[in-house]
């Protein structure tokens, strides 16, 4: 049986990306207005709801137009 400490070097790199994506998405999202697809709660949802994928499929396809 292993434990999660064998696991931990492998995790906080992903959960750190993670956060870090997660956070940028939404700040972004808050900051701007225009979107290409959706609007501000729906994007804000994905990108919470789905973890890592969310994020990056708001700044590949979501992402409006910067102003």
């Amino acid at each position: 049986m292993t434990h999660i400490s064998d696991y931990l070097p492998f995790l906080i790199p992903i959960i750190a990306l993670e956060l870090i994506l997660a956070l940028s998405a939404l700040i972004h999202i808050l900051r701007h207005r225009s979107f290409r697809f959706g609007n501000m709660f729906i994007w804000i949802i994905i990108v919470l709801f789905f973890q890592i994928i969310g994020p990056i499929i708001y700044f590949t396809i979501g992402r409006g137009e910067d102003e």
